[in-house]
C-alpha cells in the first residue's frame, strides 16, 4: 500500500475534448409568450394522424417495441422505392451517425466533413477516438474540390449534410456524384439528408441512387423536421447490405420506441399535412429572405426551413447584440458561434405572424 487514494475512473483519451452539443433554447425567464426560431422545428407541428397513433400506443407501453421496425421500414421502402432490408431505423438520425462512426472509424483514422457542417460530425469522430478534419467551404457551400484534397490514406468516413445545416446551401446531383467518384472505395460517404423534403430544386438528389449503386454510400433521413416528430427521436438510414448488417449488430435491440414507430408511419402516410408544411415554408422562406434584405441583412441561398442571416459588425447591431435583444422580447434565434460563424444567426422559418413579429422586433433593434 502506498497510502495514496485510488484515482477515479477516467474517460478514454479524447472524450473530454468533445464540446458538448447544446440544443436551441425553448424558454425565456419572465417572458410568457416565446417564439422559438432556433431549432428548425416545423411550425405546423406533427400530423393529427401521428398524434392519434401516438396516443393509441399508450395502451401497449408494457410491451417491447418491434426491434426490427418492420412495418415502418416496409412503408419507407414503398414510399421511396427502395429495399426495406437495407433500411435501419434509429433514435433520430443522430444515433445512426454515431453508429456509423463507431462502425467504420477509430483511433488513427480521420473523419472528414465540410467546414460549417453539423456539429454532430466532429463529436461522433472524437467519441470513437478518430480525428475530425474540416474541409474549407466556398461561399458557405460544400466544396467538393476541397473535400477531395483533404482525403488522406487515414480517411475512413466523410459526412456531408446536403442540404447543409446551418448554412441551408446544397450541392447538386452532379457534384455529389463527382465527390463520390473521387473517394477511395474503402471510404464511407455518409449523406445526411435531414432537410431533403424541403428542397424543390430539380438538380437536387438526396442520394438513394448512389446508395443503390455503390457499396460505400449511406443516406440518413429524419422524422424530426418536416414530419414534426423531433420529441420522439426517430430517423432512418438507407445503406448497402453490408453497412446495414454492421449497424444492426451495433444498435440496441429496441432502439426505437413503439410510440415513435407508429407515429412515424402515420406521419409518412399523411401527405396532406406534409404538403401543407412544405407549402408554408415555400411561401415564408422567400418572404423572410426578402424582408431581411430590405433591412440590409444578408442571407445564404437557403433551400431548407431556416435562413442563415449575417448581421453588421458594429457592437450595437452585431449578431450577439441582436440575439440578446430579440431574446429579451421572446424571440429565440440560434447563435452560430459554435459553427465558427459569430457574425451570423440562424432563423427557423415560421408562420406569417411569427415572421412579422420577428421583423417588427428587428426594426426596433436596428433603429
Amino acid at each position: 500500500m502506498t497510502g495514496k487514494r485510488p484515482q477515479a475512473p477516467q474517460p478514454r483519451p479524447g472524450i473530454m475534448e468533445i464540446a458538448p452539443y447544446v440544443g436551441g433554447e425553448s424558454t425565456v425567464p419572465g417572458v410568457a409568450r416565446v417564439i422559438k426560431l432556433a431549432s428548425n422545428e416545423t411550425p405546423l407541428g406533427p400530423s393529427p394522424r401521428a398524434i392519434e397513433a401516438y396516443r393509441a400506443a399508450a395502451e401497449k407501453l408494457h410491451l417491447y417495441p418491434d426491434g426490427g421496425a418492420t412495418e415502418l421500414r416496409k412503408a419507407l421502402g414503398e414510399r421511396h422505392g427502395i429495399d426495406p432490408a437495407r433500411i435501419v431505423c434509429g433514435a433520430g438520425s443522430d444515433e445512426l451517425l454515431a453508429l456509423l462512426a463507431r462502425a467504420y472509424a477509430g483511433p488513427g483514422d480521420e473523419v472528414l466533413y465540410s467546414q460549417h457542417g453539423f456539429l454532430v460530425y466532429p463529436i461522433a469522430a472524437r467519441a470513437v477516438g478518430a480525428t475530425p478534419v474540416a474541409a474549407p467551404e466556398r461561399v458557405l457551400t460544400t466544396d467538393v474540390d476541397a473535400l477531395l484534397a483533404a482525403v488522406t490514406p487515414h480517411t475512413r468516413v466523410v459526412f456531408i449534410a446536403n442540404p447543409n445545416n446551418p448554412t441551408g446551401t446544397y450541392i447538386d446531383r452532379d457534384e455529389l456524384n463527382r465527390l463520390h467518384a473521387g473517394l477511395p472505395p474503402e471510404c464511407l460517404l455518409v449523406l445526411d439528408a435531414a432537410y431533403a423534403e424541403y428542397v424543390g430544386r430539380n438538380d437536387y438528389e438526396a442520394g438513394e441512387a448512389l446508395v443503390s449503386a455503390h457499396a460505400n454510400v449511406v443516406v440518413t433521413r429524419t422524422f424530426s423536421k418536416i414530419y414534426g416528430l423531433a420529441a420522439l427521436r426517430i430517423g432512418w438510414a438507407y445503406c448497402p447490405p453490408a453497412v446495414a448488417d454492421a449497424l444492426n449488430r451495433l444498435r440496441g435491440p429496441f432502439n426505437v420506441s413503439t410510440p415513435a414507430l407508429v407515429a412515424a408511419r402515420a406521419a409518412l402516410e399523411d401527405d396532406e399535412h406534409t404538403s401543407r408544411a412544405r407549402a408554408l415554408n415555400d411561401a415564408m422562406r422567400p418572404f423572410l429572405i426578402a424582408e431581411l434584405g430590405k433591412r440590409g441583412i444578408k442571407t445564404t441561398d437557403s433551400v431548407c426551413n431556416f435562413v442563415l442571416a449575417q448581421f453588421p459588425h458594429d457592437a450595437k447591431h452585431n449578431a450577439a447584440a441582436a440575439l440578446a435583444f430579440l431574446k429579451s422580447r421572446g424571440l429565440i434565434l440560434r447563435d452560430m458561434t459554435p459553427y465558427a460563424l459569430p457574425a451570423w444567426l440562424r432563423i427557423t422559418v415560421g408562420r406569417e405572424e411569427d415572421m412579422k413579429s420577428l421583423l417588427a422586433a428587428l426594426d426596433r433593434f436596428l433603429s
